[in-house]
């Protein structure tokens, strides 16, 4: 099969014929219909975030059934699928527990080696060398999934669009759901509108909240974010976004802010956004290395709660990101802003660190790419 291999930390994508071997006990084979395009992959890319080289990136994908391994029930040939992009091996502990956001397997195997569950890479290259794999290695034209990240699609969400649903949008659903606890009424503001931004915008907005405060630096974003439910946009190059937000709260700041970037600014700015007692959620992903400085005495004085949120819990959370989709909920049209054919996968991510996607772009592949 094809797929895209990145040889060298700040190199270029080669479009390579890779051997694909067949999925074992507790996995799927999917034929890869469309990957999204995320900045956790452009980290990878430009060498910010360390990961075994040659490997294949993508990790949000949807796609059909090809083949299942032995022990799979419940997926049979042909299936329209979607998967997550934590595949949890669901015997750790935190697995255990119901945590398989924070699956100890994932992070040792797939996250630091680029392996599956048995130690191994399902991808190899034409010399024989094994290729590692960013959770399913999605940017490919099959990819081994474990069936703990597979669900099964909707027939009235299209393909293309629904990669996204394996990172974006289920990456919001933990933020505003799970880590964030958003309630009807709640205030809310989201730092940074990419593609996990405004899905947390349009979850928080699926939730109830009251009002949502965008902010960003790009005003095609925070147009794109009033689509998606924001009630105020600011543009943090134009205004100071703590005075911005403090105006639209009678002063008092936001009950939850959300931090989507990965910056020492972004995770500054959203601290200084919430309201006494309030809730600061960090979701963007950092370059390794990054830290960002706050002000102990106010965070403690003013019982500031600072939150990690990584994914979503993938057997909970992404049947219940379905049916918000299903139910007309949370909206695919507008977050999926562009669409690259398979061949050039390299210039999505080019765009991407460009800052000229404006929501989420999908790389296509079985379905017409």
């Amino acid at each position: 099969m094809r797929a895209h291999v990145l040889r060298t930390a700040g190199g270029s994508f080669s479009l390579e014929d890779l051997a694909q071997s067949a999925p074992q006990e507790g996995e799927v084979l999917v034929q890869v219909a469309a990957c999204g395009v995320c900045h956790t992959d452009l980290h990878v890319i430009k060498g910010e975030v360390a990961f075994p080289m040659p490997c294949v990136l993508g990790h949000e994908i949807s796609g059909w059934v090809e083949q299942t391994g032995p022990g799979v029930e419940g997926l049979t040939e042909g299936d329209r699928v979607v998967c997550s992009f934590i595949m949890p091996c669901g015997t750790c502990r935190h697995c255990a527990r119901g945590h398989e956001d924070l699956c100890e397997e994932f992070f040792a195997k797939n996250r630091l080696k680029g392996q599956l569950y048995d130690g191994s890479s399902r991808l190899s290259d034409a010399s024989g060398r094994p290729v590692a794999m960013y959770s399913m290695a999605g940017l490919a034209e099959f990819a081994v999934v474990p069936a703990t990240g597979v669900f099964r699609l909707p027939d009235d969400i299209p393909l293309d669009k629904a990669a996204i649903l394996g990172c974006s949008v289920f990456t919001g659903y933990g933020a505003v759901h799970n880590v964030g606890d958003v309630r009807a009424g709640d205030t809310v503001a989201v730092v940074a509108v990419g593609g996990i931004g405004l899905n947390i915008v349009q979850m928080a907005a699926a939730h109830g909240a009251e009002r949502i405060v965008a902010v960003d630096i790009s005003d095609d974003k925070l147009e794109l974010a009033r689509r998606m439910g924001a009630t105020d946009t600011v543009n943090s190059r134009d205004e100071d976004p703590q005075q911005a937000v403090r105006a639209l709260t009678d002063g008092h700041g936001v009950d939850v802010a959300f931090e989507a970037f990965g910056s020492a600014a972004t995770v500054r700015t959203a601290v200084d956004l919430v309201d006494d007692g309030g809730r600061v959620v960090l979701v963007g992903i950092a370059p390794a290395g990054v830290e960002a400085q706050i002000n102990i005495a106010h965070v403690v004085r003013r019982k500031i709660q600072i939150l990690g949120s990584y994914g979503a819990r993938a057997g909970r959370d992404m049947p219940a990101v379905l049916a918000l989709v299903a139910e007309g909920r949370i909206s695919l049209d507008d977050l999926v802003t562009d669409t690259y054919p398979f061949a050039e996968a390299d210039r999505a991510y080019k765009d991407l660190d460009a800052r000229r996607i404006r929501g989420r772009a999908v790389v296509t592949i079985g379905a017409g790419g």
